[in-house]
């Protein structure tokens, strides 16, 4: 089964829903494209909603890799939610906890988008 991909605003963040496996192939190129989409589309804040992936290989991981460096060299910021326990595992394993900021739910990622923005307008009237 491929990964589909969902995708929807809230608070001026794009939620990218990823629903399947995330391997090497096709399944892996949707998720790079619709990151690649968001961003050409002018999107700075993006959630990656990882609660019904179902599988992730290391090309997966790569694409999320390649996802927030391509974010980060743009501007842009990516977050991860709802990691299943496995896959917070992986992720721990690799480190890659270390690079990603991930939340226990979507609402608790945008909001996150949403307190950095409000601490940023504080430091700047300072």
């Amino acid at each position: 089964m491929s990964v589909k991909v969902t995708i929807h605003e809230a608070d001026g963040v794009s939620v990218v829903g990823l629903n399947g496996r995330i391997v090497l192939g096709e399944e892996s190129g949707v998720l790079r494209e619709a990151v690649k989409g968001l961003m050409a589309a002018g999107k700075k804040k993006i959630v990656l909603n990882m609660s019904n992936v179902t599988y992730i290989d290391s090309a997966g991981l790569g694409i999320l890799v390649a996802a927030y460096v391509s974010a980060k060299t743009q501007g842009a910021l990516i977050r991860l939610c709802a990691l299943g326990h496995k896959f917070r595992e992986v992720l721990q394993i690799t480190r890659l906890l270390t690079i990603f900021e991930v939340y226990d739910t979507p609402a608790a990622a945008i909001d996150s988008f949403l307190e950095s923005n409000a601490s940023t307008a504080v430091a700047g009237k300072q």
